[in-house]
């Protein structure tokens, strides 16, 4: 099969698992913004901040090493020698943690609910393990067990969510009560739903961990967290860029409810953007095990230069639908959280320009210079946090959404610039720049068509959104136009 149809072929499967499952997950932000207050909202949105960093952390770019050092010949050696250290290094966090509870509860300020971070500590472990089973999931092109374990992930997690905030209440008021369940439980029922979906996560995956015999290599290891250190700080400082601004707002915006609502209230409308996030995270999935794969093809840069067109044009169709869909979308929101969608399409954009930035910087993991990617997230990181801290407190949340997208615009310019002088790949800019022109001109008229009916007004913006998808499809990628495409397709699947 042609390897960008392969490519499109693993992301469809990635992105479609993750897109299903988080789009089933999307459905509970409803839910969230109608049970909980925007006090609560903020109070789980601040702490999935701090989840998702360390989880990051406590990885520390095993991933990628796994991909740079797993060979056909040694893969059993390097996969067992990795699992060991994810396993010792989880355990001594949670040693650390329990050792210093109090201490930390008072820090996120959660002092007076410390099972909510006793239930994130031990989830964090469990999906840190489990990052290496799917890391060898997605090596061994098993794109489809990948989606399947991810979609029972996400389907165990929303059916408890379900029951907590919709059957237990609704029990109790027919005079049924339902063991463990306290009507103002709060957010303590998110965190519990992490942990079960997560140890069944982790149960499914047992059957590809234990096929591994054990086999520890001091030496092996050394060599992967050198080459994999950087990716550490690139991963570590690109989390923060993504999550210090619900991390630092309520530290910011000053103690108290109302700094945590405004957060909840920045937290749910960023959820709105989730379809680029996702997309993104499909074409991640399936990108970083293909371009070393296919690093020593012939094409391989011609390959790489049209993933990025690619790449491109489909982002700005997902930017365009969901701006020119937001005044329905909207709904999916309480009203009260309504004042954070002007921040939508710069958090869109600024995940797009991430997802460009992804693309881009495979030639700091080629050459092994993966210490430039850790000087670009850091630059990225100082842009993320003086932003917030200098501007939060002066235009609100607002701050926030303008140091994201600046922030991964730099480092993509940045990435661009250095790459051209160690791993040169002629991507066509021109092209791109034309799209982002089309596309932005296309929103901004969209702008302009307004009717009172908001379902109406989504109606009349949709013949300029199909107009810009069949321009770039036409131009670009018109393979996909030919009627053997998704048969072959699905037949090579």
């Amino acid at each position: 099969m042609n390897p960008l149809k392969k490519l499109m072929g693993e992301t469809v499967i990635y992105g479609f698992s993750t897109i299903l499952g988080r789009f089933i997950n999307w459905l509970l932000v409803p839910l969230y913004t109608r049970v909980l207050s925007p006090v609560d909202n903020g109070v789980f949105t601040n702490l999935m901040g701090y989840v998702a960093l360390l989880v990051v952390l406590l990885t520390y770019g095993t991933e990628t090493g796994f991909f740079r050092f797993a060979t056909k010949d040694n893969k059993d050696r390097v996969f067992s020698t990795l699992l060991t250290s994810l396993l010792f290094t989880s355990t001594l966090f949670l040693l650390l943690c329990f050792s210093f509870l109090p201490q930390i509860v008072n820090f996120l300020e959660v002092g007076n609910h410390p099972i909510y971070f006793v239930l994130l500590i031990v989830t964090i472990a469990i999906d840190v393990v489990s990052t290496l089973p799917f890391a060898l999931l997605r090596m061994e092109g098993k794109a489809l067990r990948f989606g399947i374990i991810k979609f029972v992930n996400i389907l165990i997690n929303v059916g408890l969510n379900l029951f907590f905030y919709l059957l237990c209440p609704f029990l109790e008021k027919k005079g049924i009560s339902v063991p463990f369940y306290q009507a103002d439980g709060g957010v303590v029922y998110i965190f519990i739903s992490y942990l079960v979906s997560s140890v069944c996560t982790l149960v499914m995956l047992f059957p590809y961990i234990f096929r591994f015999k054990f086999v520890f290599s001091f030496s092996l290891l050394k060599d992967i967290l050198k080459y994999s250190y950087p990716i550490l700080i690139v991963s570590v400082a690109g989390m923060i860029n993504l999550q210090g601004d619900k991390i630092l707002m309520p530290k910011i915006l000053g103690d108290g409810e109302e700094a945590l609502a405004i957060t909840g209230i920045y937290g749910a409308s960023y959820k709105l953007a989730l379809v680029m996030y996702i997309f993104t995270q499909g074409f991640r999935f399936a990108f970083e095990p293909f371009f070393f794969n296919y690093a020593k093809h012939n094409d391989s840069k011609k390959i790489y230069q049209d993933v990025l067109l690619y790449f491109t044009g489909f982002g700005l169709m997902i930017f365009l639908g969901v701006m020119y869909f937001l005044d329905v979308l909207k709904y999916f929101l309480g009203s009260e959280y309504f004042s954070g969608l002007t921040i939508l399409p710069w958090v869109l954009m600024a995940n797009l320009f991430q997802g460009i930035y992804y693309s881009l910087s495979l030639w700091y993991k080629l050459t092994d210079k993966t210490i430039y990617g850790a000087y670009m997230a850091i630059i990225g990181c100082v842009i993320t946090i003086g932003g917030n801290v200098i501007f939060l407190p002066k235009i609100g949340f607002m701050a926030s959404a303008y140091s994201v997208f600046t922030c991964f615009l730099v480092m993509t310019i940045l990435s661009f610039i250095l790459g051209r002088h160690f791993y040169k790949i002629n991507y066509d800019i021109p092209k791109i720049i034309f799209y982002f022109a089309i596309c932005l001109l296309f929103y901004f008229v969209g702008g302009y068509i307004k009717f009172d009916n908001n379902l109406v007004t989504c109606l009349a913006r949709l013949p300029l959104f199909i107009l810009f998808v069949y321009i770039f499809i036409r131009k670009e990628m018109s393979f996909l136009l030919t009627k053997d495409f998704m048969y072959k397709l699905i037949h090579k699947k």
